[in-house]
């Protein structure tokens, strides 16, 4: 029996941002040891080297239809992790991950500012919901207010158009075309990142300088042992979730991603004993509560809801 396109959107959705939601809780450990930039590029460059041979052995379409759609698709996404990842180093991964979850408003908002999409009043309330909720996880107050609070959200924006460009712009692409574009732009940035600081000819630190501002650094036995796992973890993942939004509508599969906060919180209390506190859980169940509204007014896209 075959399973309607939006639940086994769900499935792929779920399954991916549950894998995500756990190795990303190694990132703390990995900027300890390298940088930002040289993870990107090592991490890129090894799932590419996974991928394309199995693509060719399989037949899979790696070249892109709409070369233009897909690598600015790419761009927002892989900005959205370069973002996000820099904050995980530095930041609760629940307090991240729900920042970044604030991708399914910033779809719906998207949706209604540049592609016609008709909002109504309920729907309204639930991106008010979800802002609000951001406004407590975040904390933006004078004491604890640091740029730094401001990434996972900036992260949400890019995340969410690269969502909405995935279903508009790329329908038809093959899952190979978007998974190859997306560590494509992503191992650009980092080849970007690691370039700067050589050029710069600045020694760097990861302890010292944290994971943004770190350029290249010699491995480390576990350096090298998480940059590979998050390259095949993430690999699943990120399929999976390509998966979804090619056979779901973005606004819909968008709100199945809020597996991750689970996954994520689950395994960061379990590895770390990282849990938010009462105001941060509820932000996180605001950003939730706006993201299943969302989901049930969707329903129906013939009239504003």
């Amino acid at each position: 029996m075959t399973r309607p396109p939006t639940l086994q959107a769900a499935i792929f959705a779920v399954t991916g941002m549950a894998l995500l939601g756990f190795i990303d809780n190694f990132v703390k450990l990995l900027a300890q040891e390298v940088g930002l930039w040289q993870f990107h590029l090592a991490r890129s460059a090894m799932v590419l080297a996974l991928q394309l041979p199995v693509a060719v052995l399989l037949g899979w379409r790696v070249r892109p239809r709409r070369w233009g759609a897909v690598a600015f698709r790419s761009f927002c996404v892989a900005t959205a992790m370069i973002l996000y990842f820099g904050a995980v180093a530095v930041l609760p991964i629940a307090q991240v991950g729900a920042g970044l979850f604030t991708a399914p408003i910033f779809v719906l908002v998207i949706s209604a500012l540049f592609y016609g999409m008709q909002i109504g009043p309920t729907r309204k309330l639930a991106v008010a919901l979800g802002f609000g909720g951001v406004l407590l996880l975040l904390r933006p107050d004078a004491g604890s207010f640091t740029a730094f609070s401001l990434i996972p959200v900036l992260a949400g924006l890019f995340y969410g158009y690269g969502a909405v460009c995935t279903r508009v712009y790329c329908e038809g692409e093959s899952t190979a075309a978007l998974v190859t574009g997306f560590f494509t732009v992503l191992g650009l940035w980092g080849l970007l990142g690691v370039a700067y600081f050589w050029a710069s000819g600045a020694v760097t630190d990861p302890k010292l300088d944290g994971f943004f501002g770190t350029g290249w650094q010699p491995w480390t036995q576990t350096g090298l042992v998480v940059t590979v796992a998050q390259g095949a973890v993430s690999l699943a993942g990120i399929a999976c979730l390509t998966r979804a939004y090619q056979i779901g509508e973005a606004s819909r599969v968008a709100v199945f991603e809020y597996a991750f906060l689970i996954s994520a919180g689950g395994w960061a209390y379990i590895l770390w004993g990282e849990a938010p506190d009462l105001i941060g859980i509820l932000g996180m169940g605001l950003i939730v509560l706006a993201g299943v509204v969302i989901l049930m007014r969707s329903d129906t896209s013939a009239q504003p809801a």
